[in-house]
Protein backbone atom coordinates (compact mmCIF):
# COMPACT_ATOMS: atom_id res chain seq x y z
CA UNK A 1 0.00 0.00 0.00
CA UNK A 2 0.92 3.78 -0.88
CA UNK A 3 1.81 6.20 1.86
CA UNK A 4 -0.16 8.98 0.72
CA UNK A 5 -0.41 12.75 2.46
CA UNK A 6 -2.38 14.76 1.41
CA UNK A 7 -2.35 19.06 1.87
CA UNK A 8 -5.68 21.75 0.63
CA UNK A 9 -4.33 24.85 0.25
CA UNK A 10 -7.08 27.54 0.90
CA UNK A 11 -6.96 30.61 2.76
CA UNK A 12 -11.06 30.27 3.34
CA UNK A 13 -10.34 26.34 4.92
CA UNK A 14 -7.83 27.14 6.82
CA UNK A 15 -9.61 29.77 8.28
CA UNK A 16 -12.35 27.33 9.11
CA UNK A 17 -14.73 29.25 6.48
CA UNK A 18 -15.06 26.49 3.98
CA UNK A 19 -15.50 23.01 3.55
CA UNK A 20 -12.46 20.78 1.91
CA UNK A 21 -14.17 18.60 -0.55
CA UNK A 22 -11.51 18.00 -2.83
CA UNK A 23 -9.35 16.24 0.13
CA UNK A 24 -12.67 13.87 0.68
CA UNK A 25 -12.23 13.22 -3.42
CA UNK A 26 -8.55 11.96 -3.03
CA UNK A 27 -9.51 10.30 -0.42
CA UNK A 28 -11.96 8.21 -2.39
CA UNK A 29 -10.19 7.90 -5.59
CA UNK A 30 -6.72 6.67 -3.79
CA UNK A 31 -8.51 4.17 -1.40
CA UNK A 32 -7.77 1.23 -3.36
CA UNK A 33 -4.17 1.97 -3.69
CA UNK A 34 -2.90 3.33 -0.33
CA UNK A 35 -3.65 4.68 2.90
CA UNK A 36 -3.58 8.42 3.88
CA UNK A 37 -1.13 9.10 6.82
CA UNK A 38 -1.20 12.29 6.14
CA UNK A 39 -3.40 15.34 5.76
CA UNK A 40 -2.57 18.96 6.46
CA UNK A 41 -4.84 21.87 5.65
CA UNK A 42 -2.78 25.20 4.90
CA UNK A 43 -3.33 28.99 3.69
CA UNK A 44 -2.09 29.76 0.15
CA UNK A 45 1.50 30.90 1.65
CA UNK A 46 4.23 29.45 -0.16
CA UNK A 47 6.06 28.71 3.09
CA UNK A 48 3.20 27.48 4.81
CA UNK A 49 2.76 24.59 1.86
CA UNK A 50 6.73 24.20 1.79
CA UNK A 51 6.50 23.27 5.73
CA UNK A 52 3.70 21.04 5.08
CA UNK A 53 5.39 19.45 2.01
CA UNK A 54 8.07 18.80 4.27
CA UNK A 55 6.12 17.58 6.89
CA UNK A 56 4.64 15.10 4.96
CA UNK A 57 8.20 13.46 3.58
CA UNK A 58 9.47 13.82 7.07
CA UNK A 59 6.30 11.42 8.18
CA UNK A 60 7.48 8.86 4.99
CA UNK A 61 4.69 9.84 2.80
CA UNK A 62 5.19 8.16 -0.61
CA UNK A 63 2.57 10.26 -2.71
CA UNK A 64 1.61 13.54 -1.89
CA UNK A 65 -1.02 15.38 -3.26
CA UNK A 66 -1.83 18.77 -3.15
CA UNK A 67 -5.17 20.84 -3.96
CA UNK A 68 -5.81 23.72 -4.73
CA UNK A 69 -3.55 26.88 -5.56
CA UNK A 70 -2.77 26.30 -9.20
CA UNK A 71 -4.21 29.25 -10.74
CA UNK A 72 -3.94 32.52 -11.78
CA UNK A 73 -4.69 34.02 -8.71
CA UNK A 74 -1.65 36.15 -6.40
CA UNK A 75 -2.83 34.17 -3.18
CA UNK A 76 -2.10 30.89 -5.66
CA UNK A 77 1.23 30.09 -4.94
CA UNK A 78 1.25 25.81 -4.67
CA UNK A 79 3.48 25.08 -7.75
CA UNK A 80 5.86 27.72 -6.48
CA UNK A 81 5.93 25.93 -3.15
CA UNK A 82 6.04 22.48 -4.96
CA UNK A 83 9.01 23.60 -7.44
CA UNK A 84 10.81 24.93 -3.99
CA UNK A 85 10.98 21.57 -3.02
CA UNK A 86 11.16 19.15 -5.68
CA UNK A 87 14.34 18.28 -6.96
CA UNK A 88 13.43 16.54 -10.08
CA UNK A 89 10.47 17.38 -12.17
CA UNK A 90 7.95 14.90 -13.85
CA UNK A 91 6.14 16.90 -16.65
CA UNK A 92 4.16 14.14 -18.19
CA UNK A 93 1.84 14.04 -15.23
CA UNK A 94 0.95 17.28 -15.07
CA UNK A 95 1.04 17.14 -18.98
CA UNK A 96 -1.76 14.24 -18.94
CA UNK A 97 -3.53 15.99 -16.54
CA UNK A 98 -3.90 19.32 -18.88
CA UNK A 99 -4.58 17.31 -21.77
CA UNK A 100 -7.36 15.24 -20.56
CA UNK A 101 -9.09 18.28 -18.62
CA UNK A 102 -8.85 19.91 -22.07
CA UNK A 103 -11.25 18.16 -23.42
CA UNK A 104 -13.64 19.14 -20.92
CA UNK A 105 -12.85 22.49 -20.87
CA UNK A 106 -10.42 24.84 -22.09
CA UNK A 107 -10.26 26.49 -18.99
CA UNK A 108 -8.00 23.53 -18.32
CA UNK A 109 -4.73 25.48 -20.02
CA UNK A 110 -5.24 27.97 -17.28
CA UNK A 111 -3.96 25.16 -14.78
CA UNK A 112 -0.53 26.27 -12.94
CA UNK A 113 -0.29 22.66 -11.33
CA UNK A 114 3.24 20.66 -11.34
CA UNK A 115 4.59 17.51 -10.57
CA UNK A 116 8.21 16.72 -9.08
CA UNK A 117 10.44 13.59 -7.24
CA UNK A 118 12.38 14.29 -3.70
CA UNK A 119 14.27 11.73 -2.37
CA UNK A 120 10.96 8.83 -2.40
CA UNK A 121 8.36 10.97 -2.73
CA UNK A 122 6.12 12.18 -5.45
CA UNK A 123 4.21 15.12 -5.51
CA UNK A 124 1.41 15.96 -7.79
CA UNK A 125 -0.66 19.75 -7.58
CA UNK A 126 -4.11 18.48 -8.53
CA UNK A 127 -6.87 21.20 -8.91
CA UNK A 128 -9.28 22.91 -5.67
CA UNK A 129 -12.32 21.88 -7.50
CA UNK A 130 -13.56 18.68 -6.45
CA UNK A 131 -14.65 17.87 -10.10
CA UNK A 132 -11.82 18.83 -11.62
CA UNK A 133 -9.83 17.18 -8.88
CA UNK A 134 -11.71 13.85 -9.43
CA UNK A 135 -11.05 14.11 -13.30
CA UNK A 136 -7.33 14.69 -12.80
CA UNK A 137 -6.98 11.73 -10.57
CA UNK A 138 -8.80 9.40 -13.10
CA UNK A 139 -6.29 10.05 -15.17
CA UNK A 140 -3.19 10.00 -13.45
CA UNK A 141 -3.68 6.77 -10.56
CA UNK A 142 -3.40 4.28 -12.98
CA UNK A 143 0.27 4.99 -13.93
CA UNK A 144 1.18 6.23 -10.62
CA UNK A 145 1.71 2.86 -8.38
CA UNK A 146 4.22 2.11 -11.09
CA UNK A 147 5.85 4.63 -11.22
CA UNK A 148 6.32 4.43 -7.28
CA UNK A 149 7.48 0.83 -7.82
CA UNK A 150 10.48 2.27 -10.23
CA UNK A 151 10.94 5.19 -7.75
CA UNK A 152 11.60 3.10 -4.35
CA UNK A 153 13.42 0.86 -6.54
CA UNK A 154 10.72 -2.12 -5.91
CA UNK A 155 10.63 -2.36 -9.96
CA UNK A 156 13.52 -3.59 -12.05
CA UNK A 157 12.15 -4.69 -15.10
CA UNK A 158 9.98 -1.99 -16.98
CA UNK A 159 10.19 -3.04 -20.66
CA UNK A 160 6.83 -4.33 -22.43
Amino acid sequence: MIKIGIITASDKGSQGLREDLSSGVIREKTAEIGEVLKYLMVPDEKEALIGAMRDCMEAGVELLLTTGGTGFSKRDVTPEATLAVVERLTPGISEAMRAASMKITNRAMLSRAVAGITGNTLIVNLPGSPKACAECLDVILPALPHGLEILKGEAVECAR
